[in-house]
């Protein structure tokens, strides 16, 4: 099943970035990376997906074997279709050890900056996880409209997705959750088809952490 990306893509825009350039970023690279990823800034995205060029990044998604994945044909980031298993598949190549579509470095790099995520964006797949696992994490949110409510396939509603990456303290294992049709109750705050979103995650995140550390998760 295929998933508006929303800003579940930016990693894959790190990618294609850093297949290309290498480690050896300029500074206006480097400011545009951490916005995009630590502060899910859309307009640095936007700079470095324009950059770089739908070519580029389908390159990288070639080379990753994301082959479930489609960018979106006019050119709008968030509207870049993903799986979850193309998505554990990013998460896979993130904290292995094959090198032949990113050095350990550029790895580690895409890493670095999923661990610094703002904390309130720290929702979703990392709730409940083990107390001593270091937690990469990239969140997505989108409402597809907010005006056009009468078409069936477009009805204002939110996609809502996570992703972490688990390492540390022998833990290496990926949590991808995506969901869609959350919708906002007639009367209530727009917001809250969102927060209906993030928390379907948590609970869900919360059991799967549970059944695979029941010691050690909170």
């Amino acid at each position: 099943m295929h998933y508006d990306a929303a800003s579940t893509v930016k990693p894959i825009i790190l990618g294609a970035l850093l297949l290309t350039r290498g480690t050896h970023l300029s500074e206006n690279e480097l400011d545009l990376a951490r916005e995009m990823i630590v502060s899910s800034d859309n307009d640095a995205a936007y700079s470095l997906w324009e950059s770089l060029g739908t070519r580029t990044i389908q390159s990288f998604l070639d080379k990753a074997g994301m082959k479930n994945t489609t960018l979106d044909e006019s050119g709008f980031m968030g509207l870049t279709q993903i799986t979850a298993s193309d998505q554990a598949k990013l998460l896979e190549l993130l904290t292995g050890e094959d090198n032949s579509v990113l050095t350990s470095e550029e790895r580690s790099c895409i890493l670095r900056l999923m661990r610094d995520v703002q904390e309130d964006q720290r929702w979703g797949t990392p709730a409940g996880a083990p107390s001593g696992a270091a937690v990469q994490v990239k969140n997505g949110w989108l409402q597809r409209s907010e005006t056009d409510l009468k078409d069936p396939w477009d009805r204002g509603d939110w996609k809502v997705h996570s992703m972490s990456a688990f390492t540390g303290h022998s833990y290496d294992y990926g949590l991808v959750i995506l969901t869609e049709n959350n919708r906002v109750p007639e009367g209530e705050s727009p917001d809250a088809g969102c927060d209906y979103g993030m928390d379907t995650i948590e609970s869900v995140a919360r059991v799967i952490h549970h059944d695979l550390y029941p010691n050690q998760t909170s």
